[in-house]
């Protein structure tokens, strides 16, 4: 019988966010594989130009969204996409979305600025925040983020990304971030 993250997740509301060690823990648990590299910590794309460099795969920027009235979506692209914020609305169906503040980042997905990661998503069992993933970044392999703080860099294959949501209870929304750069 397959883990899901539901299981796995049960009752982490009314818990401190997950450590590196727990995100281990589950990865190894749905049989994903994983490495990591440790580094200074890196709060901009820009400063983890040399970091990247010295890895394969895609290089992830994470956004936290918040269309003020409670839609919350996390984006995963890659780290040279151009993420039309002002446009995103429409492919999901919300209003205007604007950059979330850093308590309602805490509060659902238990990082920081600068921390912002796929990977937390396990610390939102409830399924409060829609994630959004850059077509162009699962043409990438592996896919690298950040092992839920800024002080070291996870890789995973992109497709156990798309596992790796699943089992925490987000269906992944798929969006060709270059098309709708494009559009008028």
């Amino acid at each position: 019988m397959p883990v899901t993250g539901t299981l796995l997740l049960a009752g982490m509301s009314d818990t401190p966010p997950a450590t590196r060690a727990d995100l281990f823990a589950f990865l190894d648990r749905l049989g994903i594989a994983h490495t990591t590299v440790d580094h200074a910590p890196v709060f901009t794309v820009e400063e983890g130009q040399a970091i990247k460099a010295a890895l394969p795969g895609g290089h992830t920027k994470n956004l936290f969204l918040d269309d003020g009235r409670g839609a919350r979506v996390l984006v995963s692209a890659l780290g040279e996409t151009v993420v039309k914020v002002n446009r995103l609305h429409r492919v999901l169906g919300t209003k205007r979305f604007s950059f979330g503040k850093e308590d309602a980042l805490f509060e659902t997905l238990g990082v920081r600025p600068g921390s912002v990661t796929a990977f937390a998503l396990m610390n939102d069992p409830a399924g409060r925040v829609r994630f959004v993933i850059d077509a162009a970044l699962m043409e990438t392999d592996p896919v690298n983020f950040h092992p839920l703080k800024n002080d070291a860099t996870t890789a995973i294959a992109a497709a156990d990304l798309m596992a790796f949501a699943r089992a925490t209870g987000h269906e992944p929304v798929l969006v060709d971030f270059a098309a709708l750069a494009n559009e008028d």
